[in-house]
């Protein structure tokens, strides 16, 4: 499964549980940290260990593991490193905060539509 296909695959995962403001930010050629960023916002902690529950088990479907996760529904910031790939699940608060979209402004965004 390459980067891209596993952002596509967390996005819809995530989507299916109804996260809101899904984006995917193509990080090739502009950061060494990862290819490709989804960022996802939830509604609460229960929500956004939903939406993390989710993303992991779509990608585990594929055989893929998170190398990492970092962050709890309480911190309202949970960080999934699947190396090249790095699924960023928010509160709406904390996602404004860190603006991680005006922070990558100059990254292209994925394209890409619901299951």
């Amino acid at each position: 499964m390459t980067p891209e296909e596993l952002a596509l695959l967390c996005a819809r995962g995530a989507d299916r549980r109804k996260g809101e403001e899904i984006a995917i930010l193509d990080l090739r050629g502009k950061s060494s940290l990862a290819d490709f960023f989804v960022l996802i916002s939830g509604t609460s902690e229960p929500h956004l260990k939903a939406l993390r529950d989710e993303v992991e088990e779509r990608a585990a479907e594929q055989g893929v593991r998170a190398r990492g996760v970092d962050g709890f529904p309480m911190s309202q910031w949970i960080i999934l490193d699947f190396v090249d790939t790095v699924v960023h699940l928010f509160s709406r608060e904390r996602r404004e905060f860190y603006a991680l979209e005006r922070l990558w402004g100059d990254a292209p965004r994925v394209e890409w539509a619901p299951d």
